[in-house]
């Protein structure tokens, strides 16, 4: 089982309604926990065996690299302020897209505000395009991830200055 194969699995087991799935065999150990109501896609994956193991962890520190890498730089300038940001962070696992299509505008731009139940992006899971909606009030003062690349779950994805 690859990491595409365990990431569709747990992708039809967040959108399935179940709290809790183990799955067992002879080289891999998977168990996919629901946490409280806060929404369809509060999931967590957990334990993977031998050798999927070897096979995922070159994947999330891929999908983490282009996020560290241009927080990297202005970091000196900003790092005091940084702490006073809200953070959106990604739901689920997919792919994460700017807007509806590629011809459209992107959802939101630097220096717009949002408000509680307005889309921020986009993440495509399984060949469902969710729309993810902020829940904080603010101005969006940083894109931390490039339009059509993978998202890891919990990865920051846009920086609010609260207003």
């Amino acid at each position: 089982m690859d990491t595409k194969d365990i990431q569709r699995l747990i992708d039809f087991i967040a959108q399935s309604g179940l709290d809790e799935v183990n799955i067992e065999t002879s080289d891999l150990k998977i168990s996919v926990k629901r946490y409280g109501s806060s929404g369809p896609s509060a999931h967590q994956a957990v334990a993977p065996a031998s050798v999927p193991a070897a096979v995922q962890a070159p994947a999330a520190p891929a999908a983490n690299a282009p996020a560290p890498a241009p927080a990297a730089a202005p970091a000196p300038e900003k790092k005091a302020d940084t702490s006073n940001y809200i953070t959106i962070k990604s739901p689920m696992i997919g792919t994460f897209y700017r807007s509806g299509s590629p011809d459209a505008p992107s959802l939101v731009e630097l220096g717009d505000e949002v408000k509680p139940g307005k889309v921020v992006c986009i993440i495509e899971a399984m060949k469902l395009f969710n729309e993810i909606e902020s829940e904080v009030s603010g101005r969006i003062v940083r894109v931390l991830v490039e339009n059509a690349t993978p998202v890891e779950y919990d990865q920051p994805l846009f920086l609010v200055e609260p207003i």
